[in-house]
């Protein structure tokens, strides 16, 4: 390992992440709140003081290149120093007096979680709710390879810590370089997220609001300025808008780019793909129709509703619409079997990922055929291609950690008191990215009655989950410090 290569390179981080603050800086002066604006401002010019110092003191280390262990503590105390740099204008401004509430609100922010320990929402101030929303927004592709497609200008190679931080069982490169990859999937992130704001703005949302709201659509993040979320603007065109962006946004963006380019056909023979939108059709018709017929009068308001839910849960984008815990229990069932399920390899949902649920599902499959042909050969096969068995081991592996995970967090989260259900959907919720949930964590509460110990257990859990378990879960191991 090599300490110098990580702390140089999370200096640089830090500095990226200053430049995006000082754009809240200039929404803070252009609505005059400039006290907030001083919280903003305070913590930049330390952070800048800090990293710069530390940018000169290895600076001799700069040329070297980063091994895979050295990805693994970037992206992890990456993500950790940055959302502590985040959390700061929370607890400056005094809009979240409690720190450890501020770096709650913070990592949920850039693990694109959602959850949030805020009651009231709509009287913050604007540039305090402008940057909530942007820590979605950078935290969705990852800051990490916004970083990497600028690293090769400083001398330092990217692809260790791109594969570190890549959300699901494979890195699809686009290009050759690493770097040029993670340039195109940039330009695809802004541009959705340029033609979502757009498209709310014609539905009659102000710019910030477009903008906020854009941010938490195209990284399945879920933070809104509004007390109700979505539901405040009463809107089908909004729905539609943040619906077909939520479940844009829950593909692989590789998939984008190929469709971009003309590669239809890539999308067409799609094994996860085809998945992913048939779990959005079938869960979306099933709870319509029950809608239809218990709820909703019209079958298209019905529609209506029942897509932009099964979305916000499959993508694990987190918005709302409507307080689903009062549909019928049948409907409640199969949004919360959605939260096991999560979106795309590649995309900026978390969850378990449809390729990891289709893999072991054909697997399952594999093996009742072995029983009655014991000697026989079944591959395996994803998108036509044969999936090697190191990775459905991987996989299996994968979901026996989040599952572990899931069981310990529940189990944690009940020592507070609190019931089965709702311990059991906390930790689905913040392992799976997904923000609100059932229970005490449902679509109209918060986690503010949590303790702080709690809390910090649930910070880490999003952390985690957002980095796929295998990344933060490798540094407890004692195999990772032996040399």
């Amino acid at each position: 390992m090599h300490p110098k290569i990580v702390l140089r390179i999370i200096s640089y981080l830090l500095l990226i992440v200053c430049v995006f603050m000082l754009t809240a800086v200039a929404v803070a002066f252009n609505f005059r709140e400039f006290s907030v604006a001083l919280a903003f401002l305070q913590p930049i010019a330390v952070t800048t003081l800090i990293a710069g110092s530390f940018l000169i003191v290895t600076r001799n280390s700069g040329r070297s290149q980063p091994s895979f262990k050295d990805g693994f503590l970037f992206v992890v105390g990456g993500w950790g120093v940055v959302a502590l740099l985040g959390a700061l204008p929370f607890y400056l401004s005094g809009t979240i007096p409690s720190f450890c509430d501020a770096y709650f609100e913070t990592i949920s922010g850039f693990t694109t979680t959602g959850a949030s320990i805020l009651t009231e929402i709509q009287n913050l101030p604007r540039a305090i709710l402008y940057w909530r929303s942007l820590t979605h927004w950078l935290g969705g592709m990852g800051i990490v390879v916004l970083t990497v497609a600028i690293l090769p200008l400083l001398g330092v190679g990217g692809l260790q810590l791109v594969k570190a931080e890549a959300p699901g069982p494979t890195v699809d490169k686009i290009t050759p370089r690493i770097a040029e990859t993670a340039k195109y999937l940039w330009y695809i992130y802004l541009g959705m997220t340029v033609v979502e704001t757009l498209l709310l703005m014609g539905g009659g949302m102000g710019f910030l609001d477009a903008l906020t709201h854009t941010f938490g659509t195209v990284a399945t993040g879920g933070f809104s300025t509004k007390n109700t979320s979505v539901a405040y603007f009463n809107s089908a065109y909004i729905d539609w808008v943040i619906t077909f962006f939520m479940v844009a946004a829950g593909m692989n963006f590789v998939l984008h780019f190929r469709l971009l380019t003309g590669n239809v056909k890539t999308l067409f023979s799609n094994t996860e793909l085809k998945a992913y939108l048939l779990i959005f059709a079938f869960a979306t018709l099933m709870i319509a129709y029950r809608l239809h017929l218990e709820v909703y009068s019209s079958f298209a308001e019905a529609l209506r509703y029942a897509a932009f839910q099964v979305a916000s849960i499959l993508t694990t984008t987190g918005y709302a619409t409507a307080d689903y815990e009062q549909w019928p229990y049948m409907v409640q069932a199969i949004l919360f079997l959605l939260m096991f399920v999560g979106g795309c390899s590649g995309s900026t949902g978390g969850g378990i990922k449809v390729i990891r649920i289709v893999t072991l599902f054909k697997q399952a499959v594999n093996e009742m055929k072995y029983l009655i042909h014991p000697k026989a050969i079944f591959p395996l096969r994803l998108s036509g291609q044969v999936v090697r068995k190191n990775i459905v081991y991987a996989i299996s592996g994968f979901f026996f950690l989040y599952i572990t995970i899931l069981l310990i967090v529940t189990f944690v989260v009940s020592m507070a008191g609190v019931d089965l259900l709702s311990s059991l959907s906390t930790a689905l919720a913040t392992v799976g990215n997904i923000g609100p949930g059932f229970g005490i964590v449902g679509p109209t509460d918060n986690y503010a009655h949590f303790p702080d110990l709690v809390k910090w257990v649930l910070s880490f859990a999003m952390l985690a989950g957002r980095l796929e378990l295998y990344t933060v879960l490798v540094l407890f191991t004692p195999m990772f410090w032996k040399h």
